[in-house]
């Protein structure tokens, strides 16, 4: 196959990339149903006893998805404290396993979004998951062990950084590509930059619209998504990153969130752009929540410690309508953060965080 037929296929793949997307969960779903190991009197009743999680989990992947952290922080606090309400209590690894697969799904198909419209910037992003896998390995396999308080204990540490890091960092969906467009092009017509009229910009044939990169000899981006917006910033502070990352990572593995919150702090600490650093996280959160996953599902087979789970005791029947959920609400989550405004749905979770993690100190210590 040659190059350009690859970039044609790459391309094709990005433009109707919501399509694809959208059969992934129904692939699953058929995986499921026909060779996941079911009870042996699994009936209609066992595949649709969870049926209204699919508005929940929608609801809840929209909003994470809009201002761009991990589903599970807030589907493991829901499936901790709302869920036994009306169904049966699940255990802790019960309860990551299925925020970490749901979350998996849902955040692959924000990040294809990403992709498309050229907010990712993919050495930044190998380099934070290579640097944050081990740590994430390790949290994952570490749940196996711990005890249940110091789950809940470190479950919400977890949220209250998480609480603490929406109210300071800037979340929201706008950028500061034009502030630094001026700042390089002092006395430049704003107008005519933001045309493209400034200097040459990439434009990458490959990619839909006029979106491109290219780095010069120095390191600096310049990087054009596809409606034409240009942003510039440089790849320093690896270590800084890295540092943020690794600790995210071992909560991502642990509880299946953490990488995200931390992460973006230190993209945004080194100066990249707010959407390019909220479209590379949507990349490693994302394939860091599918291998905290796989360790999760298949590591009960090969670590037989502690309250590991094995392929038997995968809640299929939840899974089945929680993956579709999130796929969903992932395509929904750029409609709905050009409608609304991002910083309110940032304050009410960050206040929401900040709850939880009280009720899981409490947990934790027994007062609750």
């Amino acid at each position: 196959m040659t190059s350009s037929t690859t970039d044609e296929l790459v391309e094709t793949f990005l433009r109707y990339q919501h399509l694809f997307v959208l059969t992934a969960p129904v692939l699953f779903v058929l995986g499921v149903y026909t060779g996941a190991p079911t009870p042996a009197d699994a009936g209609a009743n066992y595949w649709f006893e969870y049926w209204w999680l699919l508005p929940v989990f929608m609801l809840g992947a929209t909003i994470v998805n809009t201002v761009g952290i991990s589903g599970s922080a807030l589907f493991v606090p829901f499936l901790i404290f709302l869920f036994p309400l009306v169904a049966q209590p699940l255990s802790p690894s019960e309860i990551v396993l299925v925020g970490l697969v749901s979350e998996s799904f849902g955040l692959s198909s924000s990040a294809l979004a990403f992709v498309r419209y050229g907010l990712v910037d993919r050495r930044l992003a190998v380099s934070l998951v290579v640097g944050g896998l081990p740590f994430v390995v390790g949290g994952a396999l570490a749940s196996f062990v711990i005890p249940e308080t110091v789950f809940y204990g470190l479950l919400g540490i977890a949220l209250a950084a998480a609480s603490y890091l929406l109210f300071r960092a800037d979340l929201g969906h706008g950028d500061h590509a034009d502030d630094a467009q001026e700042e390089m092009e002092a006395g430049a017509d704003a107008e005519a930059v933001a045309d493209g009229g400034g200097h040459d910009l990439p434009d990458d044939d490959d990619k839909p619209g006029p979106a491109g990169v290219e780095t010069d000899a120095d390191g600096t981006v310049t990087r054009v998504d596809n409606d034409g917006n240009e942003y510039t910033y440089d790849r320093a502070g690896y270590l800084e990153r890295f540092g943020n990352y690794s600790v995210g990572g071992a909560f991502q593995g642990l509880a299946g969130f953490g990488i995200g919150e931390l992460g973006i702090i230190s993209m945004l600490r080194t100066n990249v752009p707010v959407r390019v650093a909220i479209g590379t996280n949507h990349i490693v959160v994302a394939v860091t929540a599918v291998i905290a996953s796989l360790v999760h599902v298949f590591g009960g087979a090969f670590v037989d410690v502690g309250h590991a789970l094995d392929l038997q005791n995968v809640p299929w029947n939840m899974v089945v309508f929680t993956v579709p959920a999130t796929v969903i609400g992932g395509q929904i989550a750029p409609y709905v953060s050009t409608a609304v405004d991002t910083k309110t749905i940032k304050t009410g979770v960050g206040i929401l965080f900040a709850v939880i993690s009280v009720a899981l100190f409490g947990m934790a210590t027994g007062v609750a």
